[in-house]
């Protein structure tokens, strides 16, 4: 059996949604775009389902995409883990993060060493001066930046849509103590670096990529993921000068591929969401399996039974 084939068998079965009641004995349940989090005071357990966002809109399932999210930033985690600690106690289900409750830091660091995405359309329609970051002159899409730069967003809730801020105006709006924000800031970089030299390992770019961070006992550690197909952009390394002088689109391994379709559908989170055919998710997850076979250098393999079920055999006791 092919892996798409493999993929098939679980685009029905997908996991999609958390049956919060069979879960109950694990805490409060809440409900995050892609993650269901039950909070057991000092700790959360995290469960990575198949649902994929884009534009902060929750839009259609991706087979096994939350597994191959849980491997990579698992895997992410452990290779930073000397540059700053994280929030991981223990993975108990290819799905499922058991971590550290912490008190998370009210916006998302982007590190950026491309122009491309968000900020590129950004600056077609003259928005990126809310950065209030110096960029090249005559700068064009998807120009390899010399030094890295960082584009905070704030971090909106669940429905709502994340907006670009500058580091003056988190520091003015209260938002992060300014010596907190500052090793936040050298955090991020130092992890993208670590994250940039392994990607080039595997013959890959990591373009640009969101870390999300907050505080347990006054000490800044990683929260989320980091480093997955859903946080960072990643693009093939040995097309990318080809692609670049012919002004033609990256060879990408992310989420991006399907916020491109979004964008040729006319959809960019405003309105009727369109219908995503079944071809264009198996391909997606197809992407996914890709990048988890480039950083971690073994396959995907698509569990023959249902995720859901397992995670219930497993967290259920």
């Amino acid at each position: 059996m092919s892996l798409r084939e493999a993929l098939a068998r679980h685009l029905d079965s997908h996991f999609v949604a958390v049956d919060a009641a069979r879960l109950s004995h694990l805490g409060t349940h809440y409900k995050g775009k892609v993650r269901d989090v039950f909070d057991r005071d000092d700790e959360l357990v995290m469960i990575t389902t198949d649902r994929l966002s884009a534009f902060d809109v929750v839009l259609t399932s991706i087979p096994c995409k939350g597994a191959i999210l849980n491997a990579i930033a698992v895997h992410a985690f452990e290779q930073t883990a000397d540059i700053c600690d994280n929030h991981i106690i223990d993975v108990p289900h290819t799905n499922v993060m058991r971590v550290r409750k912490a008190q998370a830091l009210p916006i998302e660091i982007v590190v950026r060493r491309h122009v491309t995405g968000s900020l590129w359309r950004d600056i077609e329609a003259d928005r990126h001066g809310v950065y209030e970051i110096e960029l090249p002159a005559g700068i064009v899409k998807d120009q390899r930046l010399d030094d890295l730069i960082i584009t905070p967003s704030t971090k909106a809730e669940y429905g709502e849509h994340d907006e670009p801020i500058s580091r003056r105006a988190i520091l003015e709006k209260g938002l992060v103590d300014e010596a907190v924000l500052d090793q936040a800031f050298d955090i991020g970089l130092k992890l993208f670096r670590r994250g940039e030299a392994v990607a080039a390992e595997q013959g890959l770019i990591l373009v640009d990529t969101k870390y999300e961070m907050g505080l347990v006992d006054g000490e800044l550690i990683v929260i989320d993921e980091i480093h997955t197909a859903d946080s960072s952009r990643y693009w093939l390394a040995d097309e990318f000068e080809e692609r670049f002088a012919a002004g033609r689109s990256q060879a990408m391994l992310d989420k991006e591929n399907i916020r491109q379709w979004l964008i040729g559908q006319g959809y960019m989170g405003e309105g009727e969401v369109p219908q995503i055919p079944d071809e264009v998710r198996l391909d997606l997850a197809e992407v996914y399996c890709t990048l988890h076979e480039r950083l971690l250098g073994r396959p995907f393999v698509p569990p023959e039974r249902s995720v859901a079920e397992t995670m219930y055999e497993v967290l259920g006791s």
